[in-house]
């Protein structure tokens, strides 16, 4: 591992931040999706917000309150040793409406207050500009990501950033998990469905602006500071044939192209042959502008980001489809050679380890593992700690295969962010007590609780993982 690899963890202002009305924020989309049976279908865009029940409960507008608690938080990340922090700003509370001609400078005020505490405890901020949120008020007046005044929206939004911190943040990755977009198009772009729309078209249309937006934003950054480290981010995890079948084969690869297709554009610079031959028979016609080949061939990124949890496995046969996995966003068929986490996702060490090499081979960019990370119910004891072997045996198998493929495989690798290092609502579903942190936040899953933190055992396992760069792992033989 090289010596200056950024060991951290990540969250998501959407998932943590809260603080939905103080600050001049503006109302975002991730305060109108709900907790319970309604979460999914408001995240598909299927069900409209404005038509939920009075009495919804909406746990990102508190969240875990770090919105208040930041100091404290940072202080444990401090203490764990961490060598980065990936989090991302929420663009309401920088333009509450997304269309302001002035930045909200208490927005700007309070992330510049929480990036100078990281720095005071030599933390590099890793910020995502824009991850499952964005103001309300540009889905209400321009249908979010399917019109192209959007773009203008988040490049002035990008340009206020940038600008104010271009002494202080290296590291900028344009949009979460883009390729979440064709899953769940509410959550991933503000986007909601008109009866009889053709969902595809729309979807297409709105991932072209998405890319136009990152390449203009990835110009704008360059043209700020130089030294800007621009990057894009996928929700990876490789399919694989579920037998040798030939047809098995192809549709693993087809399946891998429908997630890689974001990042062929944004690491190559132009759309791949497969993905205009599928616009071809499926009838979609892009709006696009003069200038958006030039734009998004000249301002490629500087790195791939990805989140990892499991590999996918795909088949042509119906008996083998009916087994699929219960716990993911993208459908899965179940893998027998694989256990399962609580909520159904598959565990798959090795299939990091095939990921890095995948994108690694596919791109030829240094690439950041800024997800990884276990959903688990974690027990307090009567002394009040909480043991969680299964979180520390999770992590310490996919940081073996990460340290493989960067020692014997040549992966050029920039850090390891696993996510939620401190508890927060689960983005899939809303709950709290789907836990993947180092760090115990006291709430639930109806929101009571008084949000006291506390170390998990695997706060000390995770700190000395930092403190040998990894090498206590290998010295174990673990």
């Amino acid at each position: 591992m090289r010596e200056n690899f950024l060991w951290g963890g990540a969250t998501a202002a959407n998932q943590c931040e809260g603080g939905w009305k103080e600050g001049n924020r503006g109302i975002g989309t991730v305060d109108m999706i709900p907790w319970g049976e309604n979460r999914l279908p408001v995240m598909q865009g299927e069900k409209d917000y404005r038509q939920l029940p009075e009495d919804s409960y909406y746990p990102s507008r508190e969240a875990i309150d770090m919105y208040n608690h930041y100091k404290e938080d940072i202080a444990l990340f401090a203490e764990m040793g961490f060598k980065c922090y990936r989090f991302s700003f929420s663009w309401s509370r920088i333009f509450p409406t997304g269309e302001e001609e002035k930045a909200n400078e208490e927005g700007l005020k309070f992330y510049e207050d929480f990036i100078d505490e990281l720095l005071k405890y030599g933390i590099e901020p890793v910020v995502t500009i824009c991850h499952f949120d964005m103001p309300l008020a540009l889905v209400e007046k321009y249908d979010s990501w399917k019109n192209r005044k959007v773009i203008d929206c988040f490049v002035k939004y990008c340009d206020a950033i940038f600008r104010r911190f271009r002494d202080k943040v290296t590291y900028w990755i344009t949009f979460n998990e883009i390729n979440m977009l064709l899953h769940l198009p509410f959550m991933g772009a503000g986007i909601r469905f008109s009866e009889g729309e053709n969902e595809m078209q729309v979807k297409y249309q709105a991932a072209h602006n998405e890319l136009v937006a990152s390449a203009m934003a990835t110009r704008l950054a360059h043209q700020i500071n130089p030294d800007f480290k621009i990057g894009c981010m996928l929700a990876a995890g490789n399919f694989y044939p579920f037998s040798c079948n030939p047809k098995d084969v192809w549709e693993s690869i087809k399946k891998d192209r429908d997630n890689y297709f974001f990042i062929d554009v944004q690491a190559r610079g132009e759309y791949p042959a497969y993905a205009k031959k599928m616009f071809e028979r499926e009838g979609i016609k892009l709006e696009t502008g003069p200038e958006d080949d030039e734009i998004l061939k000249e301002h490629t990124v500087d790195f791939i980001s990805f989140s990892y949890y499991s590999s996918r496995c795909v088949s042509t046969a119906e008996e083998a489809i009916t087994e699929s996995t219960s716990g993911n966003v993208m459908k899965s068929v179940k893998n027998p050679y694989l256990k399962e986490s609580e909520w159904g996702w598959q565990i798959d060490p090795l299939g990091l380890r095939v990921t890095l090499n995948t994108l690694y081979d596919r791109y030829q960019k240094p690439l950041f593992i800024v997800e990884n990370g276990l959903g688990a119910v974690d027990r307090l004891e009567e002394d009040g700690s909480i043991i969680d072997d299964y979180r520390i045996n999770y992590l310490e198998e996919h940081i073996k295969a990460m340290i493989e493929a960067v020692d014997e495989d040549g992966v050029d690798l920039l850090g390891y962010t696993p996510w939620g290092c401190i508890d927060l609502v689960s983005a899939s579903t809303g709950e709290m007590k789907k836990r993947y942190g180092f760090i115990y936040v006291d709430k639930d899953n109806e929101g009571n609780g008084s949000l006291k933190r506390s170390r998990k055992k695997s706060f000390d396992w995770y700190k000395n993982v930092i403190a040998s760069n990894g090498a206590v792992l290998k010295e174990s033989g673990s």
